[in-house]
């Protein structure tokens, strides 16, 4: 074989392997500038507009949309470099799809049920949610998980506990979804008063009665309009949604329960509102009095109520 040949075959080979190469490190210095740019560019826009921007609800939804419209321009550009043409895009996801779809199961499902959040809207921003065992208020949601302040557990009535719990995208589809506000924005309460069997029951029923009648006005509880509201978007039967009190017997006395509609964010403070209504008015009635589990000895004998009719059958008939 010729040398000349030879010679010229392997100087092609080297510059071919140089002209590689350098077209690889331009891609990668492509890549490098795009990485360090696209961050500048969006701390820019939210430095000159999105932080003067004085509603807090708009502020984040246009921090978000602007997050979200930069990624997907970042993966496309980088994508652009590294891939020429369409169909080397198409054979690249073609040959890591299966991998990904095995690998990544529970981002690629968080990010479903991200998709499901956005289009469906089972929950926005705001929103008093619960989720299997979680329940507080929307505060967050990105494309891997949302985040909710937590309300409950510890603490009594639905109010904060301080914590921030942030929980995958992916458990909407596998968690039942409770919303407070979806639709009917109000929720059933209901407070037990006990009663000793010796109170005057119907009295005391009376007096609660009054009391959650004039606190249903006062905190303005309409709820009808919301209830035909919702009715027309799901199957709602009609309900009366007048606030009542129900009389039981438990083991102590007599338990009255009252039953009132409230938002659930004004739950607590209706509840303390109406207690605290109570203890006064209860206080001015010497024949009621609050139950509580206590042990007595009854003589059937001296107590029964053969003994007390005729105790005051001979009181008449001495009169």
């Amino acid at each position: 074989m010729d040398k000349n040949f030879i010679q010229s075959f392997l100087d092609f080979r080297w510059l071919t392997f140089i002209s590689s190469s350098q077209h690889i490190q331009v891609k990668i210095v492509a890549t490098l500038i795009a990485l360090i740019l696209f961050p500048l560019i969006k701390k820019t826009i939210t430095s000159l507009f999105i932080n003067k921007i004085k509603n807090s609800e708009k502020r984040y939804k246009w921090n978000k949309t602007v997050s979200y419209m930069l990624y997907f321009l970042i993966f496309f550009i980088i994508g652009s470099i590294w891939f020429e043409g369409f169909e080397s895009i198409a054979t690249y996801l073609g040959l890591v799809s299966a991998g990904i779809a095995i690998a990544l199961k529970d981002p690629i499902t968080n990010i479903t049920g991200w998709l499901y959040i956005i289009a469906r809207s089972p929950f926005k921003i705001g929103d008093r949610i619960e989720l299997g065992n979680n329940a507080g208020d929307v505060v967050d949601i990105t494309i891997s998980n949302f985040t909710i302040m937590e309300i409950g557990n510890w603490v009594d009535t639905n109010q904060y506990t301080g914590r921030l719990i942030h929980i995958p995208n992916g458990r909407v589809f596998t968690n039942s979804l409770a919303n407070y506000g979806k639709g009917f924005h109000f929720i059933w309460s209901e407070i037990p008063v006990l009663v000793t069997f010796e109170s005057d029951w119907k009295k005391a029923k009376m007096i609660l009665e009054g009391i959650i009648k004039l606190k249903y006005e006062e905190f303005k509880l309409d709820a009808s309009k919301m209830i035909r509201e919702a009715s027309k978007k799901f199957m709602i039967h009609k309900t009366s949604l007048t606030p009542t009190v129900y009389t039981t017997v438990q083991e102590s006395g007599v338990e009255l329960t009252i039953r009132y509609l409230c938002k659930p964010r004004d739950r607590r403070d209706i509840e303390q509102v109406i207690w605290e209504s109570v203890l006064d008015e209860f206080k001015k009635e010497p024949d009621i009095d609050f139950a509580y589990p206590t042990q007595r000895r009854f003589m059937n004998k001296e107590e029964s109520k053969e003994v007390i009719l005729k105790e005051k059958y001979f009181e008449k008939k001495t009169q």
